[in-house]
């Protein structure tokens, strides 16, 4: 009796836990399912306001980013949708309807796109998460045979053989990481969603201009300034834009 006690004590919090979860998890998805009757109404703006809603709660998904980009579209908003287009492949980088998507808001609103090096074009052939399984896996594989090596008699020439090659991976697998992280189309990666925007000399309204930004253009935010940012701009430029006209891809 007393055993049942207690497990009743130590399972009534996991209870209290697992009802919040299930409660949370009913909530997003009534929350989606209501944003796609909106957008199905043809209401695309109340649509992006409850999509959006779901994005402040920190709820990410190729999916819901899809959807918002999608909504953003049809209410003729280019730059926001170029945006969730490439927050959606930025989680599922093979997202083909998302891509497809992309390409068509950028030919309408003739967004310009930041050049990816050779470098960056083959190592985005994989994504993060597949380069760092790679080099954990090789590191771990490298440790194994290192010791393997240390305590044996005699050295294996196979074992030399797959330590170097699990040190070459490792080591290609990091490269690849950061080159993806910091590249380009990195962690700095922003969209231009303002509209009439010009990147300039200075932080300064009558600096000289740069470049103008169409909506959806592509910047990489190199720092900031005040209510400035300086970015790196599509074809090999430099300048200050107004810090609030680009959000970030990633979060």
């Amino acid at each position: 009796m007393i055993m049942c006690r207690q497990m009743l004590r130590l399972l009534t919090p996991i209870s209290v836990v697992a009802l919040a979860a299930s409660v949370a998890f009913a909530q997003s998805t009534d929350a989606f399912a209501n944003a796609n009757d909106e957008f199905a109404a043809g209401h695309f703006r109340e649509a992006t306001e409850l999509y959006e809603g779901m994005v402040r709660s920190g709820e990410y998904s190729g999916a819901l980013f899809y959807n918002l980009g999608n909504a953003w579209y049809r209410a003729g908003d280019f730059g926001h949708a170029i945006l969730n287009y490439e927050r959606a492949l930025a989680l599922e980088p093979f997202h083909p309807e998302a891509q497809t998507n992309l390409r068509l808001a950028r030919d309408n609103a003739r967004a310009l796109e930041l050049r990816k090096t050779n470098v960056e074009r083959i190592a985005s052939r994989f994504t993060a998460g597949q380069y760092t399984v790679a080099a954990a896996v090789s590191f771990w594989l490298a440790g194994f045979v290192l010791v393997l090596q240390v305590v044996a008699r005699r050295r294996s020439r196979r074992l030399t053989a797959v330590l170097l090659i699990s040190l070459l991976v490792c080591a290609t697998s990091l490269f690849g990481l950061r080159t993806i992280e910091t590249g380009s189309h990195g962690k700095a990666l922003a969209v231009v969603v303002g509209n009439k925007i010009e990147a300039r000399l200075a932080t300064a309204e009558n600096a000289g201009t740069v470049l103008a930004l169409p909506p959806g253009s592509e910047i990489k935010i190199l720092s900031t300034r005040g209510e400035w940012a300086y970015a790196a701009l599509p074809n090999d430029l430099r300048g200050w834009i107004p810090a609030e006209s680009a959000q970030l891809v990633r979060f």
